[in-house]
């Protein structure tokens, strides 16, 4: 039998950054198991984290890419271009962030690192113990007086609105320089909209024949392998009109967009973070800057003796705008690129980031939602008191 104080659930970016947080360096900390799934199908493939944030990060040696220009297209017209200073649009690759944070705790004190497959969580009259699996087959147990899991949930809360973000990218090199390395195509309109929801494209340009670029729907339904490759060969060829190109790597998401109320704490002493806690903006599909805020609240309560319950990532009241936005382009009310286009050309660059990340004041969220149809959302927002919460088939 295993003990110690806190026992971290999966090895992505919440349980990562939880650990990396709880780090000793030097002062009183917790011991700390991070449990992660041996190699094989529970490990998530590599993937791409984006946010913006001002000045140095906590997480820079890791970044790979970061620009202070930001463009979004229209579906036809000119380009609306954005300095986003003093923020900066930065890129995080997993596998880069796995190696920073796995280098601070190569020689930790206080945490261990354990292969294993976890099998259930159970409430126990001495505190939560972790049933789990070892890479050789043999069974184990962890008693923690906290635990932490980042696993995807078994299916999602039941919701009024639930859309999907899914998406699929390149990262491609050209044979001819055919990326502007200083700007990122945050949205670009000019793809084909689908009956229900809308699309875009999203191009991170690493130098000017390499980029990451990605064909991206917000939709009810996610499209068979084939048709993200044609929607990516049309955006690449006829779209953006990048030629000759070689495929260096292909990246797939899906991100439920939903107004579900996600619980943080699912036991006495368990606690879902990450994406599972609800760590994921429902309007954008952006997950890690609310992550991090999520785990330093977390990892300050432990080092403090408070009990370490995981706050919402996003304010009550950025929930409730984002269940307005959801239900508007759901039901077709709002026009998806015409809302979005509307906002970027109205409000300044760094405010509107701001308010996608839920750091926006009260008055400033008004003079944001000005911008917006305004009939539309006050006709979804009256209605929504009166949906039932269903859940997502």
């Amino acid at each position: 039998m295993l003990k110690a104080d806190v026992a971290v659930i999966g090895a992505g970016a919440a349980g990562l950054s939880l650990a990396h947080r709880l780090n000793g360096h030097g002062g009183p900390a917790p011991s700390v198991v991070l449990i992660d799934p041996p190699p094989g199908p529970l490990r998530p493939a590599p993937r791409t984290w984006c946010f913006w944030e001002s000045g140095h990060g906590r997480f820079d040696a890791a970044v790979r890419s970061r620009w202070s220009h930001l463009r979004v297209r229209p579906p036809a017209g000119h380009a609306i271009e954005a300095d986003i200073t003093p923020l900066r649009y930065k890129m995080i690759r997993s596998d880069d962030f796995e190696s920073l944070v796995g280098q601070d705790l190569a020689h930790s004190s206080n945490v261990r690192r354990l292969e294993a497959t976890v099998d259930t969580v159970e409430e126990a009259p001495s505190g939560p113990r972790v049933l789990l699996t070892r890479a050789d087959g043999s069974g184990d147990a962890l008693e923690a007086r906290w635990v932490f899991d980042s696993r995807p949930p078994g299916s999602l809360p039941a919701a009024r609105t639930t859309m999907l973000q899914h998406f699929r990218g390149w990262f491609v090199r050209t044979s001819r320089p055919a990326f502007d390395h200083t700007t990122a195509e945050l949205m670009d309109f000019r793809t084909p909209q689908p009956a229900e929801g809308l699309s875009f494209g999203y191009v991170l340009p690493t130098g000017p024949r390499e980029a990451l670029v990605e064909y991206t729907e917000f939709s009810p339904c996610v499209l068979t392998g084939s048709g993200y490759e044609a929607a990516l060969r049309h955006y690449t060829t006829d779209v953006l009109a990048l030629g000759d190109l070689e495929i260096l790597a292909t990246e797939t998401g899906l991100i439920p967009m939903t107004d579900a109320a996600v619980p943080q704490r699912v036991g006495a002493s368990v606690f879902r973070i990450g994406a599972a806690g609800g760590a994921t903006r429902p309007s954008t599909g952006y997950t890690f800057a609310g992550l991090q805020r999520q785990t330093r609240a977390v990892a300050a309560a432990l080092r403090q003796g408070r009990d370490p319950v995981p706050p919402a990532a996003h304010s009550s009241r950025a929930r409730a705008m984002d269940a307005v936005l959801l239900r508007a382009l759901d039901t077709g009310r709002v026009d998806g690129p015409d809302l979005f286009c509307r906002l970027f050309t109205r409000v300044p660059p760094s405010r509107l980031l701001r308010f996608l990340d839920g750091r926006t004041s009260l008055l400033e969220d008004l003079s944001v939602g000005r911008h917006a149809p305004v009939g539309p959302m006050l006709r979804t927002a009256a209605e929504l008191p009166r949906l039932p919460r269903r859940p997502f088939p």
